[in-house]
């Protein structure tokens, strides 16, 4: 193989990156190349020991994030977010327990913070076979809840950045229930990177138990705040889905899941594969109500492509494809809604 490049500037370490890749068993080496040509170039350039020990431990952090999820890779994972102040028997702590209870008879996965309050109420109803902790090493709230203390599937983070990768690469619809200012942070940033392309569009539920309203005096702030005052379209809040019952929160998180399947881009080309043929009749309800998303041609019916087959990318499924403007992430979602009720009917 050859360096891209992406190099040293060092001619005999480039050379040695290159020997040492002889040794290393694996696919997709020039992405590895690279990796070791950042390591190298962080020693290289003016970086001093703290900015090192960041890289080295993000990188680290996430490493090992992938290798934990490895094995359920296969496996749909909702995550569940809340306050880690919600105490046992509290409504809220019910309605986190009964909802990764429910998801769990749907055959997912539950993934919460590993804290107390919300976060251990939603590992408790899951079980601890389908659970996932992904902790935050704080202060003054470190150790994780006996529903995911010492399992396997604990994974323990120094940075807020790299523990949020993992949960929006890893989570497939989440779930939120009344919390403080971290649920806010991560209300806004999942919304934010959906809304703006950053991250895959997935179901987001905000739950409230009965009796709360935290959810609609949210959705008023953000209807006059935001919405009125131009800040967002009213279709952005088709991102968003409040729930008071656990159980209907889990339905919409699967229903989203229910004709559609994922996507990705091919050449520019948006994919979308789904667990169903799309009909004629369909597809042409699709062209009509969503032209707008199109920068040419048709929303169509496809083989996988030879990208797709060459990284068997779930060539059993179902395709539509589309040259998509990558500008309109709300409406999408509204397409995929669509599709899901439409396979409903």
């Amino acid at each position: 193989m050859h360096l891209s490049n992406y190099r040293t500037g060092v001619e005999s370490i480039d050379k040695k990156i290159l020997d040492l890749l002889k040794e290393v068993p694996a696919e997709d080496l020039d992405l590895i190349a690279e990796l070791l040509v950042s390591g190298i170039r962080l020693g290289l350039e003016d970086v001093n020991r703290g900015e090192l020990k960041l890289t080295n431990s993000a990188l680290k952090e996430l490493r090992h994030s992938f290798s934990v999820f490895a094995p359920y890779r296969t496996e749909r994972k909702a995550t569940l977010f809340g306050s880690a102040r919600i105490a046992a028997g509290d409504p809220a702590y019910i309605s986190a327990k009964e909802f990764g209870a429910a998801m769990a008879e749907r055959n997912w996965m539950v993934m919460t913070g590993a804290g107390p309050g919300i976060m251990a109420a939603g590992l408790e109803g899951a079980g601890k076979d389908r659970s996932f902790g992904i902790n935050i090493k704080l202060p003054f709230e470190s150790s994780a809840n006996e529903f995911i203390a010492n399992d396997p599937k604990l994974i323990n983070f120094k940075y807020f950045f790299t523990r949020k990768v993992i949960f929006m690469k890893e989570t497939h619809g989440y779930a939120l229930l009344p919390g403080g200012f971290g649920t806010m942070d991560e209300a806004f940033e999942l919304l934010t990177l959906m809304q703006t392309g950053k991250s895959p569009l997935t179901p987001v539920v905000l739950l409230d138990p009965p009796g709360s309203t935290y959810w609609d005096r949210w959705l008023d702030f953000v209807r006059l705040e935001l919405l009125d005052g131009g800040l967002i379209s009213e279709n952005d809040l088709s991102l968003i889905h409040i729930s008071k019952d656990p159980q209907a929160a889990a339905d919409h998180l699967c229903h989203f899941y229910s004709s559609y399947h994922s996507m990705r881009y091919v050449k520019g080309r948006l994919v979308i594969r789904t667990n169903r043929t799309i009909g004629n009749e369909e597809l042409f309800s699709l062209n009509s109500s969503f032209e707008d998303l199109l920068t040419s041609g048709s929303i169509e019916r496809s083989a996988p492509s030879e990208s797709e087959i060459e990284d068997s990318d779930f060539l059993d499924l179902e395709r539509i494809t589309f040259q998509y403007n990558q500008s309109s992430q709300s409406r999408l979602r509204l397409l995929i809604d669509e599709i899901n009720d439409y396979g409903a009917k």
